[in-house]
């Protein structure tokens, strides 16, 4: 094990703590400032993602979402495998998919030019920790490669950390969005 995986696995663990922690608090209206965001893009084609466990729902806001243009899901083929995307509508049917995620039951593949990501943690220059498996690091380095692509993090604010352990594979996001705040990165 590198020292850089050590370090990615103990700010995993301190940010999953958080997280569960903001998890269990409560609240209602927690997609509210990402359906605020949205609003802005009605029609665009985006994706958002199924919560598991202890993330943030994002639900809400892609119900809204739907109902003005494409919405979809990601789907996961294999490892080292980009994600797909499949169409999502509110109530539509749906299968279990890897990782206990539930993904739509007819697959109807297509590219979002927003990407809604989860993750564990996050930091104000657009540094995200995920999972460890690449998934959206491969993937919104495909999609960009393509057009431009704006990912937004979506988490609770607890989940935030200073100095993340960041590699040059992993993709930077656009924004972050919390269940209080707007985080817009600064490129310049």
């Amino acid at each position: 094990m590198t020292d850089l995986t050590e370090i990615k696995a103990a700010a995993r663990k301190a940010a999953f703590a958080r997280r569960k922690e903001a998890h269990n608090a409560g609240g209602a209206g927690r997609s509210g400032r990402l359906s605020e965001v949205l609003a802005g893009y009605r029609g665009v084609p985006m994706s958002g993602y199924m919560p598991i466990r202890t993330e943030i729902d994002p639900l809400p806001a892609m119900a809204e979402a739907a109902a003005y243009g494409p919405v979809g899901v990601p789907v996961i083929e294999g490892a080292g495998m980009p994600l797909k995307f499949s169409s999502w509508e509110p109530d539509c049917a749906l299968k279990e998919g890897p990782f206990g995620a539930q993904i739509p039951e007819m697959d109807d593949f297509f590219e979002p030019e927003i990407v809604i990501v989860p993750l564990v943690g996050f930091d104000r220059n657009g540094g995200r920790l995920g999972y460890g498996g690449g998934f959206y690091d491969r993937t919104l380095e495909l999609l960009r490669g393509k057009r431009a692509t704006l990912a937004i993090g979506f988490a609770y604010g607890a989940q935030e950390a200073k100095n993340l352990p960041l590699e040059p594979t992993d993709q930077q996001l656009d924004m972050i969005i919390t269940e209080s705040e707007i985080i817009t990165i600064d490129r310049s």
